[in-house]
This record gives structure tokens, sequence and C-alpha cells, in this order.
């Protein structure tokens, strides 16, 4: 997916990129990296031998030169279920595969897959998210629907949607906080989308479901959320949404957790980073020998970009997922209305050597046990805005602004003032120190803990970003 509040975790350091006025030919380029392992050759002075001596004729072959495996052993492997999955892929092609394909199994497998079957999020997961942080981010979240609602003339029917809802706490936070607005959620049916069926079971209890029985309408299920009263419905894809109805889509931490393909400038020109098996049977980085069919969205990108924005660079990052997503909301926002909103981290412009891996709070090497560790990667809010743009004509762009700026704009300042009029004192450090992790730039200044949990401001590091039909204005607070 923000990821992530890290506990004195300083910032990595990323490229921001250089560029030349013109790409190169993408043509084959030298391999600095690719190692292919070689098997041991069968010497060639195999000698067959004819017995003379023998009543009938028979053939005996010296196989002492030839190469012997090791005996086959009933010992369990030390390899795991998708480290397993992802050598027999490499194998059965006869050579490496993407860093996006990589990245896409060892995130979303579906038997081994990193969000798959386990609970990531929070102090006792891998990394935190801001609606973990604190309620008030779901609450502005909320008063940003709100006013798009409004702003599309307060329809009576609308599809609320989530890409990638966690555990369900933002869209929790939102209900609760919009709960006393009944026009607005009494409009809503709430669409998670959601590949993970762990994840599925957890959002059904932040969001306090109860599955009715609802044969009337050829539904076998459907569920109710209490906080609100609000009918609830799973994907598995955005495109199992209905369409036809005015829809608002919140990505949050979503795009960063798309898979992307890395790039590397080579004598001759860009080569893919590709990833193989070693063979010592471990997996490392090569260059791809020849153009991939990821080399055309790097072109598309490099068109994109300022000419001199690429020029320094000997990386880049493309995400056609994140491209082709973008395309596909613009499209429907275009049609039925409505808007999307973006937030997580990265940059507005190319993104360079960004991807990193993500266990218990730590930053752990990205091919160190597969599956074991959170993915994640610089969003490239300029690639978004150019894939919505050329996508429909009926929509309009706006952003990116840094998250301080979108949740000041929407009145978290009064919020945590409201909040810290009836607490505890432990309730108004949790208070302020959630704040300043949503707000903040840097160290806590007002931190009396332990140094190593200080709390770290991600205010500036992510930014928003909107995407709505041209019809109803520019959307509040990018104004």
């Amino acid at each position: 997916m923000l990821r992530k509040l890290l506990f004195r975790q300083a910032p990595r350091a990323y490229r921001f990129l250089s560029t030349q006025s013109t790409l190169p030919l993408l043509s084959k380029c030298s391999v600095f990296s690719y190692c292919s392992s070689s098997r041991p050759e069968i010497p060639p002075s195999n000698s067959i031998e004819q017995l003379e001596d023998q009543p009938t004729n028979t053939i005996s072959i010296d196989r002492s030169g030839l190469y012997s495996p090791p005996e086959h052993s009933h010992e369990p492997s030390s390899d795991s279920e998708l480290v397993k999955h992802l050598k027999g892929i490499i194998k059965f092609r006869g050579g490496p595969i993407s860093v996006a394909e990589y990245m896409e199994e060892v995130l979303t497998n579906p038997k081994a897959g990193f969000y798959i079957n386990r609970d990531v999020f929070g102090a006792e997961g891998d990394f935190i998210t801001s609606p973990e942080v604190s309620q008030m981010f779901g609450e502005m979240v909320g008063v940003w629907a709100m006013c798009l609602w409004e702003q599309m003339g307060q329809p009576k029917r609308v599809n609320l949607v989530e890409l990638g809802p966690g555990r369900g706490t933002l869209m929790a936070d939102l209900l609760r906080g919009a709960s006393k607005f009944k026009n607005f959620t009494e409009s809503l049916h709430i669409h998670m989308v959601e590949c993970s069926p762990a994840l599925q079971k957890l959002q059904h209890q932040s969001l306090k479901c109860m599955d009715e029985e609802n044969t009337s309408d050829g539904v076998d299920k459907r569920s109710l959320s209490t906080l609100a009263g609000t009918p609830v419905s799973w994907h598995a894809t955005l495109e199992q949404v209905p369409f036809g109805l005015p829809t608002i889509i919140i990505a949050h931490e979503f795009y960063d957790a798309l898979p992307v393909h890395q790039f590397q400038r080579g004598s001759r020109g860009w080569c893919e980073k590709m990833i193989d098996v070693t063979e010592d049977s471990s997996f490392h980085f090569v260059l791809s020998p020849q153009p991939t069919p990821a080399t055309l969205y790097l072109m598309k990108r490099c068109k994109w970009a300022v000419p001199k924005e690429v020029e320094k660079l000997n990386q880049i990052e493309v995400c056609p997922k994140a491209m082709d997503l973008t395309s596909t909301l613009a499209k429907r926002i275009g049609v039925d209305g409505g808007g999307a909103l973006i937030i997580d981290y990265g940059l507005n412009g190319v993104v360079s050597d960004s991807l990193q891996a993500i266990r218990k709070h730590k930053f752990v090497n990205i091919l160190d046990y597969p599956g074991s560790a959170d993915l994640s990667a610089y969003v490239d809010f300029a690639s978004i805005k150019h894939s919505a743009e050329e996508a429909s004509d009926d929509v309009s762009v706006h952003g990116p602004i840094t998250q301080s700026q979108f949740l000041g704009s929407l009145g978290i300042n009064f919020r945590v003032e409201a909040l810290l009029q009836n607490c505890t004192d432990e309730q108004a450090e949790a208070l302020r120190t959630g704040y300043w992790r949503l707000v903040g730039d840097g160290e806590a200044p007002f931190w009396e803990g332990p140094e190593e949990q200080v709390p770290i401001g991600m205010g500036t590091r992510y930014m928003a970003m909107a995407i709505v039909n041209k019809k109803q204005g520019i959307p509040i607070p990018f104004q």
C-alpha cells in the first residue's frame, strides 16, 4: 500500500529524477548483471564399448563423467510455499521474472500472499496507516466525501467505494462521523474492493455488519453496517462494482502497493530489471537482454516527462497497473459522475528507485523471505494526472497537495481541539501524538517518551489528489 509510520525510522533516501531531452532507443542493451546459471557439462569423451565376450550383444556405458544429482531427500525444504512457487515460475519460463510480477505474487498470491491470510496493520502488524493512527483521519475523509456529494447535487443514490480498505478503520470512522447527516448516509451503498478473505472478515467486524437473508432480489445475502444503516458489498476488483450511479472512490495507500516495473539505463538504452535464481538457489537481480512488454509504458511515461527530468536518471519505475486503474476511474467518473480521492506517499514526477520492503516496522531486503514483508513503492502522481486526462475529457484533476494541507483545510485543527476538551490525560496524549503523525513534519517537538518511539510526522511526505467530473466544479479543499 503509508506505508508507514516507522518509529524512529529515518526517511528513505529517494533519487529525484533528472532526464534527457530524448529517450534513447529502447533496443537491446548490454547486460551488466545478467547471470545465467549453467548446468554441469557432460564431458565429450564418454566411452561406449561393446563387450564381445558376452553371448548376447550388450552395450556398457561409462557414466563416470556424467553429472550425478544428489539423492532425493524426504527432509522438508526450508523454502516457503511462496518461494517454491516463485522459483517454479522462473524454472518453467526458463528465465527471470519482472520485479512487478515478483511484487504481485509476494503481496497477493491467493495462498501465501502477504495481504491474503493475515492482519498486517497496526502496532502489532508490519506497518501503521493513517486511519490506525487517529479517528480524525477517517472523519476528515468523510467531510471531503460529504462536500463532494453536495457539489454533485445531493443525489439520492451513491456508490461509496474504498480500494484496499485494510481493516476497514477508515470507512468505520467515516460512517461514525457522518452518522448524524442522515440524507448523506441514507444515499450510500458502500463497496469494499478487497481481495483478501482475512481482511474482508476484519472489515465486516469494523463496520459492525449484520448479514440478512434477501432472496427477493435474487441476492443470497446482503450486509448492513449498523454504524449508519448503510448496505455494504465486497468485491475482488473495481470492475465488479455496479455502474450507472454517481460514485465516490477513496484510494488511501492503495496505489503504493500496485506492482512496479524497474528499468536501468545501459550503454545502449533502458533495460528492465528482472529477478532470477542463482546457482545457490537464492534470488538476485538481473537485466533483461532485450525490450520487454513494459517498455511501452516506460516510453509513455517518458513522453509525459519534461526532458531534463529523465536525462540524469539511471533508474526509472513505472506502474502500468496504476496507469490502467486511473484510466478506469476517470472513464467511470466521466460517465456516471462523482470523484476519486487518492492519498499516498509519492512524488509529483518521475520516480526512480523507491521500491522498499517493511517487516515489523523495519526496512528489510526486498528479496529476503518473500511474503514475510510488505512491498511498496512511491506513487507517481504526475503519471496519475496524465492517465486521467488522457482517458476522459469529462474529468478534471486537482493536486497533489500535502496531507497536512488537505487535513488542515478540512478542519482537523478544530476537531482535535474539540476532542481535547473532554478526554483523559492518556487520551489527550494519544490525540496529540496522532495529530502530529498526520500533519506534522519530522520528529514531534513535544515528545517526552522513549526516544525510539518518538512520533514522526508524515504531513508533508503524503499527498492528496482528486479526480472529479468537470460538471461538479473544483472539489474542496483544492480551490
